[in-house]
């Protein structure tokens, strides 16, 4: 069975300006397709009989094995699966109590949560993610390069943001801040983050191969 196109869990008009229509278009049809396209590619002439494995399975793989094309393919499956969860139109989520006291003991506040983790994005070089993680049991503001994915390492991750220009370049031109502004002040889905504290935020992105 070959890995799958995951459905956006909104419509495509539901992000409003903060994230278009066509965005979507392009960013879930077209890039996260190709690499769901490329990851199948790959495994159907793969020396190794990868068949049936999850695909957190195949990253862990590639990683080790160091066979970058398939990590880079598979781990951005995986990242842009995790990326949508953690999107919600505008409103519609507010973090749990759990989460709020959390974010409040470690930040101080949400809007401090919100302008580290947009700092962190926003001079991240080039291409890459900007992550909110769970480390010791406090949370932790992080970023990894082009298609590096805290499946590979071991981490809780709780919510990313991409920062490839392809994620912003059709509503925000070059403007990455005011992308990670707009993005990371309305439209997380705060539901999915406190979900997350439990540990099992990589079993959400996943899928069986």
């Amino acid at each position: 069975m070959a890995f799958e196109l995951p459905a956006l869990p909104f419509a495509k008009d539901a992000l409003g300006d903060h994230m278009s229509a066509e965005t979507l278009d392009y960013h879930h049809g077209k890039h996260h397709n190709a690499y769901v396209q490329k990851t199948n590619g790959m495994l159907d002439n793969h020396e190794h009989d990868l068949s049936g494995a999850k695909l957190s399975e195949v990253i862990k793989h590639a990683a080790d094995k160091g066979e970058k094309g398939l990590f880079n393919n598979s781990a951005q499956i995986w990242n842009h699966t995790f990326f949508w969860h953690g999107l919600a139109p505008e409103g519609s989520t507010k973090p749990s109590e759990k989460l709020q006291s959390m974010i409040d003991s470690d930040f101080g506040s949400t809007d401090k949560l919100l302008d580290a983790l947009s700092t962190e994005s926003a001079n991240h070089f080039a291409s890459g993610w900007g992550w909110l993680i769970l480390n010791n049991g406090k949370l932790e503001v992080t970023s990894l390069h082009d298609a590096d994915s805290p499946v590979a390492h071991g981490m809780t991750p709780l919510f990313t943001v991409d920062v490839w220009e392809h994620a912003y370049y059709i509503d925000y031109r070059n403007a990455r801040p005011d992308y990670l502004k707009s993005v990371l002040h309305n439209i997380v889905n705060w539901d999915f983050v406190s979900q997350n504290l439990d540990g099992n935020g990589v079993a959400r992105a996943d899928q069986d191969g």
